[in-house]
């Protein structure tokens, strides 16, 4: 992509079959594949891919976080300023996030990751699929510490989502009462006040009955 644009790899392909590989990963994510994909399609060429190994589900199959949900937000922007403004733009999604960053500035986004999202379990995985591989686990204090040491390698860094907070059961307990003196129902209260507040309604229940004088 360096040597050839990607015009010119268009007018190739018109006549010829055309592979695109890279030694950064995932061709077409961690590379501009994407503009000489985007071109093909914008000039009637087939595009087709070869499975093969992605930095991005790599690291989140070795990373130990939640695999169920994931997004995938790319390179961090170099200032500090703007990669905060991401970190705080996605604060409250509960999927597990992947960054890519450079080796050089793993370190600032750890602690800015730190600062802006507290510290959830992360990991930061280096040299994927290559020999030196190696993924560090841990809090993200516990990252950064090893972010100091500066590891060399391109990086992939996990980082834990949002979680949600324990709902307050004993506050919940306190108003399915208050509901009962009304007249309701304390059952009928506790499933009220769980599809509200997103708990148990078991657990409103026999909160409750606790608390009852």
């Amino acid at each position: 992509m360096n040597q050839i644009g990607s015009s010119q790899l268009v007018d190739l392909a018109r006549t010829k079959d055309v592979v695109v590989v890279s030694d950064a990963g995932m061709p077409t994510v961690s590379d501009p594949g994407f503009l000489l994909v985007r071109e093909c399609i914008a000039n009637d060429i087939d595009v087709s891919v070869v499975p093969g190994p992605s930095a991005v589900l790599a690291a989140l199959a070795v990373s130990g976080l939640a695999t169920d949900r994931f997004c995938f937000e790319g390179f961090l922007p170099r200032k500090q300023g703007e990669r905060k403004g991401v970190f705080e733009a996605i604060k409250s999604d509960p999927r597990t996030m992947i960054f890519f960053e450079a080796p050089h500035r793993i370190l600032d986004s750890l602690q800015d990751a730190l600062s802006v999202l507290g510290d959830r379990p992360a990991s930061v995985s280096r040299e994927l699929t290559k020999k030196f591989e190696h993924t560090e686990r841990g809090l993200l204090s516990e990252l950064i510490a090893w972010a100091e040491t500066e590891p060399k390698g391109e990086m992939v860094l996990v980082i834990s989502g949002a979680q949600a907070s324990e709902p307050d059961y004993d506050e919940l307990g306190r108003q399915a009462l208050d509901l009962k003196d009304q007249g309701l129902g304390l059952k009928k209260a506790a499933q009220l006040l769980a599809s509200q507040h997103n708990a148990s309604s078991s657990a409103i229940y026999e909160r409750a009955l606790a608390l009852k004088p």
